[in-house]
């Protein structure tokens, strides 16, 4: 007697793309709504501040999300140059990926803050940066420089045969980069673009240094105000404990998908 097989999952496609984003998003929706409700019905000094926690918490997860997207796409653009033959284009992305790597990430949000807009003032260019945007500037690049170098390993993964078939038939370097070498290597490194993401979630926290209400310093004020740290800091590590465990259970989803998608 032969046991049907079942049936093979489809790889995520666009439509199913979709339908993970809105999910990820009712799911952030939903643990806000018992974030909150659960932090009004706490004692002082949390139950009467719930609303200041939970505002720093949305201010974490949308520096997350901002500085990922766009670390993401700088992790791909000096990924694809550190690949490069050419060295005038494989050097610069070698120095940002040194300079980012070999700083601490709290020295560069200082510095993007602090330092940025009276450099570029300097050359003739008017930037003003608030916290917001400082610490997304800062975050990203961070991200983007590990994140570029998890890619420039994926895109040496894929075997060399496979640029050479897509070159001979016709297709530029460009081309075959874009269409044929480039998909392969990022759905190899998904995983570790996942743990760079979630370490950029816990990684915010040190824009708290440039007074950006984030989910940290919101902890920090609560904590200076009512002299009880203890609690305080137990409900802020309960939090990012919430948001980085409803990110997990997403993206584990999406490498699920992505591992089908490559057998």
């Amino acid at each position: 007697m032969t046991v049907p097989k079942a049936a093979p999952r489809q790889p995520l496609g666009g439509l199913a793309l979709l339908g993970w984003v809105v999910g990820a998003a009712a799911a952030f929706i939903l643990l806000f709504f018992l974030i909150t409700a659960v932090l009004r019905q706490m004692p002082d000094p949390i139950g009467p501040r719930a609303d200041l926690f939970v505002e720093g918490a949305r201010m974490t997860l949308q520096l997350t999300l901002v500085s990922g997207v766009i670390g993401l796409v700088i992790g791909v653009v000096v990924g694809i140059m550190r690949t490069s033959s050419l060295w005038l284009v494989r050097a610069p992305a070698s120095v940002f990926i040194w300079l980012i790597r070999g700083t601490p990430l709290l020295v560069q949000i200082l510095f993007v803050y602090n330092a940025l807009p009276p450099l570029l003032k300097a050359i003739g260019v008017n930037l003003e940066l608030n916290e917001f945007w400082s610490a997304v500037i800062a975050l990203a690049l961070n991200v983007g420089a590990y994140n570029a170098e998890v890619i420039r390993a994926g895109i040496l993964a894929i075997p060399r045969g496979q640029g050479e078939a897509a070159r001979s038939l016709g297709l530029s370097g460009g081309q075959t980069m874009r269409t044929v070498v480039l998909p392969q290597a990022l759905r190899v490194v998904v995983p570790p673009l996942v743990n760079n993401l979630v370490a950029l979630l816990k990684d915010s926290s040190l824009a708290s240094s440039i007074a950006l209400l984030e989910l940290t310093l919101a902890g920090s004020r609560v904590s200076s105000e009512t002299f009880q740290p203890v609690p305080v800091l137990t409900t802020v590590a309960c939090v990012y404990l919430a948001l980085t465990t409803v990110m997990t259970l997403f993206t584990d989803q999406l490498e699920r998908r992505v591992k089908i998608a490559t057998r």
